[in-house]
């Protein structure tokens, strides 16, 4: 374990993390539903009329999805989307190459590919993109550019056609590859029940798809899986792929060692798994002393394991330290599961180690928490947060945090098919520190977002921005701190 490749350099100490609830600025949504929507419930963040102020989809399940435009200073108005029930889950993407951002919306039945206009408005793709929706109790998503175009990632749940189910009914998942002129699908089995899937670079480098499973309905020898693209089948332990078994919830990657090399976050039942990304290419478990297992409600006498579902990581404080929150929240009513169970928002200190601060910042609520985003909600350069719940309304906090270090937000366009410029690796450099952040597509639990990049920069006043696009070419740049700046190759 390389424990020392932890520690970060000394800074002088930031301000209290301080959140704001403006929970009734959002026109009130719940995410409902019976044993189908036990998971799900996530929120995609994505800004769909280009005015730099991110718009909310929310699944509903047996709801209604909704989308919410935003229109400034933490208010939102509901906005006109095809009407859709059973929805798990929703990702933005530009599918089909035109520049306007789409929504691949996960089901319980039919999955929906929609077509965006560049205003906010959605219609119905499937047919017209040659997409197959199935009819599966679908879970989770991601998204990947070869030179051929868009690969779709569907991860599935239980196969609710199997007479044996709920339990060893996992279903197959799908991968829809286009082909010039529609997306081919195929089985990419076997599944055992993912609840997050992330194509994104691993420790070696490569492009490949994590899947996260729920060991709560594993088949026997289920365990987390990662799948080779361009080989075309699993890794295992030959590969330096160490077997993992989780209740696996969500997937969040973010480099906090410095190194360059994402590492991975993992929530499930009990305890949230940190791997530290190796020289090897391989992974290993953090220490305890990280700070990041978060296996227990941190609030009342409740000392049964947390359930964790979405994480992500994001710079709260803008010092340059990537801060994690983990949305929190039982099944159910699952008795060996604590039943009031805080959310988390873990605060990178400059050890780098992590500390529990949601108490203090006002977001440390107990109602059963599933999908949430980390984004910068009203422009004024502090990560705001939202949190979707399960048989409860929706949460929105603005983040007041005084006297926080300066940032800097990098957005990325490219030539047709992938103008999202999906893998490609943005390093920024200031005179301390060095950051490095991934564009991907997937990830979390029910959802997650399109658009810049946020780091934090604490006192620096510029950087040294470097961008190692997908086609590998690289190109540098000089920016100011608290600026927003679109890049192209």
């Amino acid at each position: 374990m390389r424990v020392a490749a932890l520690l970060l350099c000394a800074q002088a100490a930031s301000a209290d993390v301080i959140f704001e609830n403006h929970s009734g600025a959002l026109p009130e949504h719940v995410y409902s539903g019976g044993w189908e929507h036990f998971v799900g419930g996530g929120v995609a963040v994505f800004d769909c009329n280009g005015d730099a102020l991110p718009e909310l989809l929310a699944a509903g399940g047996t709801a209604p999805a909704r989308l919410f435009l935003n229109r400034g200073s933490m208010t939102f108005d509901t906005a006109p989307l095809p009407d859709m029930t059973g929805v798990t889950g929703a990702w933005p993407l530009d599918a089909d190459g035109d520049g306007h951002l789409d929504l691949m919306v996960l089901r319980v039945g039919e999955n929906q590919l929609l077509r965006g206009d560049g205003d906010c408005g959605f219609t119905p793709a499937n047919d017209l993109l040659g997409f197959d929706g199935g009819d599966a109790w679908s879970t989770s998503f991601s998204a990947t550019w070869t030179d051929e175009g868009p690969v779709l990632a569907i991860g599935n749940y239980v196969d609710r056609d199997d007479p044996d189910g709920p339990f060893e009914a996992c279903d197959d998942n799908r991968l829809h590859r286009w082909d010039g002129n529609a997306f081919a699908a195929s089985d990419l089995s076997p599944g055992f029940c993912a609840l997050s899937a992330l194509f994104a670079r691993d420790a070696t480098g490569k492009t490949r798809l994590r899947l996260s499973n729920d060991r709560h309905y594993y088949v026997r020898g289920g365990k987390e899986q990662m799948f080779d693209l361009a080989e075309n089948r699993f890794l295992g332990p030959e590969d330096g792929w160490e077997d993992v078994q989780l209740w696996g919830m969500g997937i969040a990657s973010r480099d906090i060692t410095g190194d360059g090399v994402s590492e991975v976050m993992l929530t499930s039942m009990g305890d949230q798994l940190m791997q530290i990304a190796g020289p090897d290419g391989t992974y290993q478990a953090a220490p305890y002393s990280l700070g990041t297992y978060a296996q227990r409600p941190h609030i009342g006498d409740d000392g049964r394991p947390s359930t964790g579902w979405h994480a992500e990581f994001g710079d709260v404080d803008n010092d340059g330290l990537a801060d994690l929150f983990i949305a929190k929240g039982n099944v159910d009513q699952m008795p060996g599961l604590a039943m009031e169970d805080p959310n988390s928002l873990l605060r990178q200190k400059t050890d780098g180690s992590f500390e529990e601060v949601s108490v203090a910042a006002g977001v440390a609520t107990t109602a059963r928490s599933r999908g949430a985003a980390l984004a910068d909600l009203d422009d004024d350069g502090r990560l705001d947060l939202v949190v979707v719940n399960r048989r409860a309304p929706m949460e929105l906090y603005r983040n007041v945090t005084s006297d926080t270090g300066n940032w800097l937000r990098i957005e990325l366009r490219a030539p047709a098919p992938n103008t999202r410029a999906v893998s490609a690796l943005v390093s920024v450099q200031t005179a301390d520190r060095r950051q490095m952040q991934e564009v991907t597509v997937g990830g979390g639990h029910g959802g997650g977002q399109t658009g810049p990049l946020h780091f934090g920069l604490s006192a620096a006043t510029s950087a040294t921005v470097t961008v190692t696009w997908p086609d590998g070419a690289e190109t540098r740049h000089e920016a100011r701190a608290n600026s927003r700046i679109l890049l192209q190759p």
